[in-house]
């Protein structure tokens, strides 16, 4: 399976959103896009889609930007995914229908629907709180008191 770019930087953007989590009122996209270093036109259409998903909600005015709609354990992959690409898993055209149809019948139904079916599962059950302690996991995160 490849991911989009859109993906990849829906997830990462989201994903330090909930590191952040209740350190912040609300993220800006242009912090967002300073923190993981991606153009900041492209993260405000990431956005949009992720607001017209509820995935996050917006705030207006001075002190304004994104949050999570939801706590990031009750977010998944998958969630964020389905956001931003509507038809995560494309249609598998017919294989060899004309000649064979049971064949093809018989790859739907046991390779291309399973498949479709473990990687949705897997993605559902993968949340955004999966993801911001693997990330911990692999950084230097050192607290630091004064």
């Amino acid at each position: 399976m490849k991911l989009s770019a859109k993906i990849r930087y829906a997830l990462a953007a989201t994903t330090r959103m909930a590191q952040l989590g209740a350190e912040q009122e609300s993220v800006t996209v242009i912090s967002l896009a300073k923190d993981l270093d991606i153009s900041k036109i492209y993260l405000e259409q990431i956005f949009s889609s992720l607001k017209r998903a509820g995935i996050v909600l917006s705030i207006k005015g001075a002190r304004g930007g994104y949050l999570l709609a939801r706590a990031p354990q009750e977010i998944s992959i998958f969630d964020v995914m389905r956001a931003i690409e509507t038809s995560l898993f494309a249609e598998n055209p017919e294989t060899v229908a004309n000649k064979a149809p049971e064949i093809d019948a018989a790859l739907h139904a046991v390779v291309f629907a399973r498949l479709d079916e473990a990687i949705t599962n897997a993605l559902k059950n993968i949340s955004l709180a999966t993801l911001v302690a693997e990330a911990e996991s692999h950084g230097d995160n050192y607290m630091y008191y004064l």
